[in-house]
């Protein structure tokens, strides 16, 4: 008990030094030099050629240094639970079983879906939650989740178990009916379904099928990301989707996990990062808000380890997180920050997509429309890489969803 007390004090010593050091002074910013989306002195920048050579070459940098790896060999099938029309008819709700399976053995993720009831094929926004598939909305038709979750007096959630008082208590994040009257599904999946988010030598979740010598470079991010390919594996075989135009969002955390399930899953026709800050859609060297020693500190499960070595050594990272978003190109990516939140690194986050607009050129497509970051609340969505920058803080709101709905009617509908 003594040991684990004074682990404890040790890291959390740590963790504290390192946000008492975060800085949030652009004058402070230290000068730096972005890795080539293409190597040096080669002319072959053509669309064959990022396509089947650089592509894969920095995404095999990507998901060794920094990402990690998710399951490879599980098996994955599909349980339709229930379907029921909501909102007075204007709606269907599903919800669906992914059974994950591996020699005899089970592991079930909960996936719910509304789609619009006037569409006979809709598109979809996929995103992950935080706290379970019932606390997006108060319908009180959504089962409630038995995994593992963390405590949080607010929602009255104890013992790490999800109860009916937390039913709606992220409705503000999740503006249902607003999403499908504009056209689009919304599924959810609460993503410690997949993999709950502690440091538990990858024993739970999905994890409990995976042998341990193929755990070697497992993350909780790429098993995240796996988990959203899961669900477009069933997207794609029900008629009532239109598999082809499904968007993966995500905010925080889960903007880290959509933008790799993006990069790693072609499929996915939009990204979505809001608020994804450092490992997500802001430069890692420019050392500002969270950095990669400190979120590698207070996350050790999240990232490779591999990405370890980059503690405080940012400048010795192969790539940036601007060679994470060209891992979308030519497809739309859309990118968010808040003026409150300087921890996500608001500039450095629009800075990644500015400098990943090279591949999209390729494409003979404008990335970002612009070399400077637009004022706040003013959203820019003329390129395939849209950005907006809006007033609050660290969450995901009504406003958001406007600019991501108005950011898929114009790359997803012209």
């Amino acid at each position: 008990m003594q040991r684990f007390y004074l682990l404890f004090i040790a890291i959390f010593t740590l963790v504290s030094t390192h946000a008492q050091e975060a800085n949030y002074d652009e004058n402070l910013v230290p000068d730096f030099v972005l890795p080539p989306l293409f190597q040096v002195g080669n002319e072959k920048t053509t669309v064959d050629y990022w396509e089947s050579e650089r592509r894969p070459q920095l995404f095999e940098m990507l998901e060794n240094e920094m990402f990690g790896t998710g399951p490879s060999d599980l098996q994955t099938s599909f349980i339709l639970n229930k379907v029921e029309r909501v909102f007075e008819g204007k709606a269907l709700r599903k919800e669906v079983t992914l059974q994950i399976s591996k020699g005899g053995k089970t592991h079930d993720i909960g996936l719910l879906i509304y789609l619009p009831s006037d569409k006979s094929s809709a598109p979809l926004f996929l995103g992950l939650n935080f706290y379970g598939n019932h606390t997006i909305h108060s319908d009180p038709g959504i089962s409630i989740h038995h995994s593992w979750v963390a405590n949080k007096e607010e929602f009255e959630i104890h013992a790490n178990r999800a109860t009916e008082e937390s039913r709606g208590v992220r409705v503000h994040r999740w503006p249902v009916e607003m999403i499908l009257e504009a056209g689009y599904g919304l599924a959810t999946i609460y993503y410690g379904d997949i993999d709950p988010d502690f440091d538990d030598g990858f024993e739970n979740g999905v994890h409990a099928l995976v042998d341990e010598e193929d755990k070697v470079n497992t993350t909780s991010l790429a098993t995240w990301a796996w988990g959203m390919s899961r669900a477009l594996d069933y997207f794609e075989q029900d008629p009532s989707i239109d598999g082809e135009k499904v968007i993966a969002i995500g905010h925080s955390r889960l903007g880290k996990a959509a933008l790799w399930a993006g990069a790693s899953d072609q499929r996915f026709a939009m990204v979505v990062s809001n608020d994804s800050g450092c490992g997500g859609a802001a430069l890692s060297r420019r050392r500002f808000g969270e950095t990669v020693a400190r979120i590698n500190t207070v996350f050790p499960h999240w990232f490779s380890p591999n990405f370890k070595k980059y503690n405080d050594k940012e400048e010795d990272l192969p790539f940036d997180q601007h060679t994470l978003a060209a891992m979308i190109a030519p497809r739309p990516l859309y990118i968010a920050s808040a003026d409150e939140d300087q921890w996500a690194d608001p500039k450095g986050e629009f800075l990644s997509g500015y400098y990943a607009s090279e591949v999209y050129e390729l494409y003979d497509l404008t990335g970002m429309a612009t070399d400077e970051q637009p004022a706040i609340n003013t959203p820019n969505i003329e390129g395939k890489i849209g950005y907006h920058i809006r007033t609050g803080g660290h969450d995901l709101t009504q406003y958001d969803w406007e600019q991501f709905i108005a950011f898929a009617d114009k790359h997803l509908k012209e």
